[in-house]
Parts: C-alpha cells; sequence; structure tokens
C-alpha cells in the first residue's frame, strides 16, 4: 500500500511535466520511441526477480537525500515554469525512492534500467538545436560526396545542395535526429543485453552516433542521385518517407552486424546467440516460502518528503509568466536619417525552425553611398518552453559561409542602459565576398553575448522575475571585394548608434 500511495504522489506532483512530455513524444517523431522505454525498463527489472528475491530490501537513507533533492529542483522547476526541469526532477526523485526501499545491493542490479529512462526525456532547445545544425552541415557535405560518386555535377551552399535543375536543401527534418536518438536508445539497449567486456558495450552504444550520421548522408546522397534522374518528385511524398524507414532498418541491420562481429572478437568466439540474448529469471522452487517484505525506515522518510511537497503546491500558487506591453516590429521605422529601409518576408520553412513570435528582416540603403546594411529582430514572448533565438554562431554556416573570426567588442559610442553595448562582432566569408556581422542578445534589461548565459538568465529570470521574453539583434554588413573593412565597420557603428535608441519601444527592458 505505501508503493501504491508513493506513486500516487508521484503522479500529483509531477503531472504537468509528465504531461509535456507525453506531449513531445505525440508532436515530435525524434520521441515517439518514448512511450515504449517505461514498459522496456520494467522488463529489465523484472530480468532480475529471482535474483531480487534472494536480496533483503533494507533501504539506504541515501536514497531520502536523492529524494529530497529531486523534490528540491522540482520546486525550481515549478517557479521557473521550465517543464523539462519538471521531468528531469521526476526521475531524480523516482531514482531516490528505489534507492530508499531497495538500498545499494539490489540498486547496484537496476540502476541501468533506471538510466534508461532518461532517454524518453526531450533534449534541452538549444541543445537540440546546436545538434541539429552541426548535423545537418556533416550530412550535407558527405551527402554531396556519395552524389559526386555517381559523376553528377553538384555544388554545396552550406547545407544547400545545388543540382542545377533542382536545389536539396537540408533542413532540420533531414538532420538525422529521428534516426539518431532512437538508434542511441537500441544501443544503449543492446550494450546492457551484451555479454561482453567493458569496452565492447561501450563501442555498441558510441557507434550509434556515426552509424547514423553516415547512413543519413548515404540517403542524402541517394535522393540527389533519384532527382537527377528522375526529377523533384523525388525529394518528396512518399518515396522520400519510406526511405527514411528503409535507412533506419539499415541502421539496426549494420548495429546487429557490428554486435556479431564484436561477439567473435572480444567473447571468445562465442555464439550470437550466447553473447547477445535475453535471459529470463528462474521460477521459483516449488513448496519456497513466500515472506512479506516490510517497508525500511529510509522509505517512510521518503515518502513523507512526497506529502509535504505535495501538500506545499497549492502554496505556490499558479505561476502566470509576466509578458510586457511592447509595440509590433512591423511598425519599427523604415527611415533612419539617411538610411532607407525595406522589410523582407521569412519563408515558411524558417518561421516552423524559429517559432519566433515577432520578427523585423529588413535591408537599408544609405543613398548617398550605397551602402547596405541588414537589421534583424528576432523577437520571443516567451522562451520557457524551449523556443529561444537560434545563435548566428550555429546558423551563419548553413548559408555557406566561413566564420573567419568571432570576438568581443564594444562599440564605440553606442550605450545599453548606461552601459557599453557589447557585441558579437563577427568577420565571416564566402569565395571573394565578405560580411561583418554585429549580434547580442537583449533580454529582459541585459546585454548578452554569450548563449549559455542566455540560457541561465532566461531560467534565473522565470524563476525570479516570471518572465522569459527576450530578442536576438543582428546587423551585417556586406564588404565586396577590395572594399576597405574599416570604412564598412564605421557605418555599421554609425547606425548601430541610430537603430539602439528606436528598439526600446519593441524589445522591454
Amino acid at each position: 500500500m505505501g508503493l501504491i500511495i508513493a506513486a500516487m504522489l508521484l503522479g500529483f506532483i509531477f503531472f504537468e511535466g509528465l504531461r509535456w512530455m507525453v506531449a513531445a513524444w505525440i508532436r515530435t517523431e525524434e520521441y515517439g520511441y518514448g512511450f515504449v522505454i517505461p514498459v522496456i525498463t520494467a522488463f529489465f527489472v523484472w530480468q532480475k526477480k529471482d535474483q531480487l528475491e534472494l536480496i533483503p530490501f533494507k533501504g539506504s537513507w541515501a536514497g531520502v537525500i536523492v529524494t529530497v533533492a529531486g523534490l528540491g529542483l522540482y520546486v525550481l522547476g515549478e517557479l521557473s515554469t521550465l517543464y523539462i526541469i519538471i521531468v528531469y526532477a521526476f526521475l531524480v526523485t523516482l531514482i531516490g525512492l528505489v534507492l530508499a526501499v531497495t538500498g545499494w545491493r539490489v540498486f547496484r542490479k537496476i540502476y541501468i534500467p533506471l538510466l534508461l529512462l532518461f532517454f524518453m526525456v526531450p533534449l534541452p532547445s538549444f541543445l537540440y538545436t546546436n545538434l541539429s545544425t552541426t548535423l545537418q552541415l556533416i550530412s550535407s557535405e558527405l551527402g554531396v560526396a556519395i552524389i559526386r560518386l555517381f559523376d553528377i555535377s553538384v555544388y554545396l551552399e552550406g547545407n544547400v545542395i545545388d543540382l542545377g535543375s533542382y536545389k536539396l536543401q537540408v533542413v532540420e527534418a533531414c538532420s538525422g535526429l529521428r534516426y539518431l536518438f532512437p538508434l542511441a536508445t537500441l544501443a544503449f539497449i543492446s550494450a546492457y543485453i551484451f555479454k561482453g567486456p567493458l569496452w565492447a558495450r561501450s563501442v555498441i552504444f558510441l557507434s550509434s552516433a556515426p552509424i547514423t550520421v553516415f547512413m543519413n548522408s548515404f540517403r542524402i546522397g541517394m535522393i540527389g542521385v533519384l532527382v537527377e534522374y528522375g526529377g523533384k518528385d523525388m525529394a518528396a511524398g512518399f518515396l522520400h518517407d519510406f526511405e527514411g524507414w528503409v535507412i533506419f532498418m539499415a541502421c539496426m541491420v549494420i548495429l546487429m552486424v557490428e554486435m556479431w562481429l564484436l561477439s567473435r572478437f572480444s567473447s571468445g568466439g562465442r555464439p550470437m546467440r550466447e553473447v547477445f540474448g535475453l535471459d529470463f529469471p528462474t521460477a521459483s522452487p516449488d513448496g519456497a516460502e513466500v515472506r512479506i517484505r516490510s517497508i525500511p525506515q529510509p522509505f517512510w522518510a521518503a515518502g513523507l518528503a512526497l506529502v509535504l511537497c505535495a501538500a506545499t503546491i497549492p502554496l505556490l500558487g499558479e505561476r502566470v509568466e509576466v509578458t510586457p506591453d511592447r509595440a509590433d516590429l512591423n511598425g519599427f521605422p523604415l527611415n533612419i536619417e539617411e538610411w532607407r529601409g525595406r522589410t523582407q518576408r521569412l519563408e515558411s520553412i524558417y518561421l516552423d525552425s524559429l517559432q519566433l513570435d515577432d520578427y523585423l528582416l529588413a535591408d537599408y540603403v544609405d543613398a548617398a553611398n550605397h551602402r547596405v546594411l541588414n537589421l534583424y529582430v528576432a523577437y520571443y514572448a516567451s522562451q520557457r518552453k524551449g523556443q529561444s533565438a537560434h545563435s548566428p554562431r550555429t546558423c551563419i554556416p548553413g548559408g555557406g559561409w566561413k566564420i573567419s573570426s568571432i570576438t568581443q567588442h564594444q562599440v564605440s559610442g553606442v550605450r545599453f542602459l548606461d552601459q557599453p553595448l557589447t557585441v558579437n562582432r563577427t568577420l565571416i566569408e564566402k569565395g571573394e565576398n565578405k560580411q561583418l556581422v554585429y549580434y547580442w542578445f537583449q533580454q529582459r534589461g541585459r546585454n548578452l553575448t554569450n548563449e549559455y548565459l542566455v540560457k541561465w538568465y532566461i531560467f534565473w529570470d522565470a524563476l525570479t522575475r516570471r518572465r522569459t521574453d527576450g530578442a536576438l539583434v543582428r546587423l551585417v554588413v556586406p564588404i565586396g571585394p577590395g572594399e576597405d573593412l574599416a570604412q564598412a565597420e564605421k557605418q555599421l557603428t554609425d547606425f548601430t548608434r541610430q537603430v539602439m535608441p528606436l528598439l526600446d519601444q519593441y524589445i522591454p527592458n
């Protein structure tokens, strides 16, 4: 009965976080496998049934400490309204309860299945975005190499594969993450089942990443070949989706072949069925005495912590996020002293990826010297669910540009809230063309240049101010062949000085 009550309290306390996680499983193909993870974990624990029956459950006070730590993490997640913190708090609390009721002897036999539960939690958005961008670039380069093996002329610009008659864009959905996450989970499970040395198990798990990258690149390359000989319809529709299933099954086959090879060379030549197979618990002997286990004291202490936490939930109140009043960016001035601007629109494919709430993308021209500057502002009313500004540091290479240098730079004569404006000064190149980029994150009265500090302050301000709104501001000046960098930067600095006072009503401090 005590275990049932503890399970009900867990469900009550962490309901909102668990509902958010299940919604992510339903909404995102990459995490659709999450539904089976708890079932697999339960099966692996059941596998140890015959061994667990022989070990007394003495409990551990360390489990109480872990439980309290998990509940403390939950309070932080609840106050900051960041669901991913609540989900991780659930797993920490669950592990603490298991340790509190079983003790270390039992826990050592089942901790790996418990660690498997972490694979069902979606990655934090900024890690997902950085990983996706990196994989897009790698897959594009390898895909182009495969296309060229078929003697097809192709040009790569960032993550856009130009076949001449058709441009194949390797977008976020083609990064390979929808293969990597389930395959990494499968590799972890396989490594757990594999009866071999630790190094062989590590190889099985770690190999899931290169297998995924190579096979996804092969898929992209074959799509390019099919488009060349069969037309652009080969890059979409049923065939595109079917190729995805074929590639994932091929990844699984490669993983199985790898394990067969490891079984031959790392386990004394034992057959595969002995090295890789599911063991089932032996049945209890006939006439064996059945004893009801007593619940150890550490579990009751951990249960008391659950009760106290559940009782304090109403005291926390509903944390409604504050969204300050602001003007829409579609009203941002297009005439700024000598500069004349013209707005542009982002394509829907980019809007779906960025998930921003408001934005400005405009080219400003100085009629006197014909200098063109680009201003981009991406505003997010809330960043607590993971939607946040994509860093140009990761997005620039996707356009085929190479980052030559990136430094923190105080813009001369430009101030933000009585402090010098600090930007990421980035010089990028593509062939003979160059661009000078200033960008910074304007977040709730802060001028930030470090992407990880942005994530920290999102959490801190959600916790202390109930605000997570913020924006990315980016200014770009092209530098043609033979143009003077110093002159271009002077004009970029002057334009930044003129723009900064105008941003206040569009990006709340």
